[in-house]
C-alpha cells in the first residue's frame, strides 16, 4: 500500500458508496472507522491490513472525517477476535470472495 496520496486519488480510492453505507451505517466509533478502512483497503489491495500500521495516515483521517469519527480511535479497533474475523467476512461476502479452502 503506497504511503502518499494526491487530493484526487484519496478521493477516488477511499470515498464510501452508496452500497458501502449499507455495511458501516449500523457500526459506531472505532468498529465504524476501522470496518470503513478495512472494506476500501480490500478493494484496491485485495488482501486485509495485517495491522494498523498498513492503513497510511491521510486514508485514516478522510475515512474518519466521512464516517464522523476521530482519527485517533483507529488505533482502539481490534486486529484480533470475532469482531474482525466477521468483518472480513462481510466485506468478502459484499465484494464477491470467498476463502479458499485449502485441504478440500
Amino acid at each position: 500500500m503506497r504511503r502518499e496520496w494526491e487530493p484526487e486519488e484519496l478521493i477516488a480510492a477511499w470515498t464510501l458508496l452508496d452500497s458501502d453505507w449499507e455495511l458501516v451505517g449500523n457500526k459506531t466509533g472505532a468498529t465504524r472507522l476501522g470496518f470503513g478502512l478495512l472494506l476500501k483497503f480490500f478493494e484496491q489491495e485485495g488482501r486485509f491490513p495485517r495491522h494498523a500500521g498498513e492503513v497510511p495516515r491521510e486514508p485514516v483521517d478522510y475515512m474518519a472525517g466521512q464516517v464522523k469519527v476521530e482519527a485517533a480511535l483507529f488505533s482502539e479497533y481490534r486486529w484480533s477476535g470475532s469482531t474482525i474475523e466477521y468483518h472480513r467476512a462481510q466485506v468478502r461476502e459484499a465484494l464477491g470472495f470467498r476463502e479458499s479452502n485449502p485441504g478440500g
